[in-house]
């Protein structure tokens, strides 16, 4: 992998050139990725691993949520994926539009299946044999094909927001398509407006439009990482994976799903198609949330977090060996070990 991707250790430089605050650090995952992570509560807690969405860094998880889940007793583990913020960012060029949606990003390519190990070997890191994820948009995908292929190593799952993969599901409308396909953002201004306007598009229409906090996290993400080229090759690995319904009735963890009722960037038919993909899925509509997590919507979201995590004491021990993580799909991509 050392020719491409750019891992970071702790003596390299971020992709800005602010100083990494103190409670980040960095995980060689391997297959010559770095994570950075932070963990947010007892770490005796009962571990509980957020994965964030497309193009989106670990403080994409609010503090306070965090700070909520951690108040329950969880070990909280929030990370930039690969190809964000403070993460390994890879060196081969994005794939043109026409090629990513076709998933056809070149030899170099990842897919979810890859992503899926660095959150493993990241559990492996922080010496975790298995954790709660919970994963939000592309973090939900990111979750699933962990459960489906780890799943000793999820205790419980719980998808927001997400999708199976399947043709003609789930997927953004038109008018959001046309916003992802706006040119990048060339200062941190500009990506905060650019931002406020696509949450306006896509945000809860049934809770309080707090552009404030989405300014806020805009700039944060700016100082942290101002490069755009990870999010077509992720959306690229989106595309990649392709269908993966047939892999989510294997998933043996609790599985607790949660939409809005009205999503422009991953429709409802997503939550509702990944609910019955997932034997003895839960699914979870709240009205009035968009693609966002509104902080009106916390004390439900949390409250069904930690009501899914604790059917975990309830369910049959599983078979697979902890250590092992079995193919994600029959296409793989140049970086990928089957076993961690």
């Amino acid at each position: 992998m050392s020719d491409t991707a750019t891992p970071p250790s702790d003596k390299a430089t971020p992709p800005s050139d602010t100083a990494t605050p103190p409670s980040e650090r960095f995980a060689d995952v391997g297959r010559g990725i770095t994570l950075c992570y932070e963990r947010i509560g007892d770490p005796a807690g009962e571990p509980l691993l957020l994965i964030a969405g497309l193009g989106q860094q670990l403080h994409s998880w609010p503090d306070e949520f965090c700070a909520e889940l951690a108040g329950r007793g969880y070990a909280v583990v929030r990370f930039d994926n690969r190809d964000a913020g403070r993460s390994t960012h890879m060196t081969y060029p994005p794939p043109n539009p026409i090629a990513m949606f076709r998933g056809r990003g070149g030899p170099r390519q990842y897919h979810l299946g890859d992503m899926a190990r660095d959150a493993m070997g990241l559990l492996d890191a922080l010496g975790l044999g298995s954790a709660h994820v919970v994963g939000v948009s592309m973090g939900g995908m990111i979750g699933q094909t962990l459960a489906a292929h780890a799943p000793r190593r999820v205790r419980s799952l719980t998808s927001v927001m997400s999708t199976t993969g399947a043709p003609k599901i789930g997927r953004p409308a038109l008018s959001t398509w046309l916003r992802m396909l706006k040119p990048a953002p060339r200062n941190r201004a500009e990506a905060m407006d650019q931002e406020v306007g696509m949450y306006r598009h896509i945000g809860s229409y049934g809770f309080p439009f707090d552009e404030a906090a989405i300014r806020d996290a805009t700039g944060r993400a700016w100082d942290r990482d101002p490069t755009s080229e990870g999010v077509a090759r992720q959306l690229t690995a989106i595309f990649a994976s392709r269908d993966r319904t047939g892999e989510l009735a294997g998933i043996q963890a609790p599985t607790l799903v949660v939409h809005g009722d009205r999503d422009p960037m991953v429709h409802p038919t997503g939550g509702r198609a990944t609910a019955r993909a997932i034997p003895g899925a839960k699914m979870e509509t709240i009205t009035g949330m968009g693609h966002d997590l509104p902080r009106g919507a916390w004390p439900r979201i949390i409250d069904l977090i930690d009501a899914n995590a604790r059917r975990a004491g309830r369910t049959a021990p599983v078979t697979t060996p902890p250590d092992q993580m079995t193919a994600p799909s029959e296409q793989e991509s140049g970086d990928a070990e089957i076993t961690a």
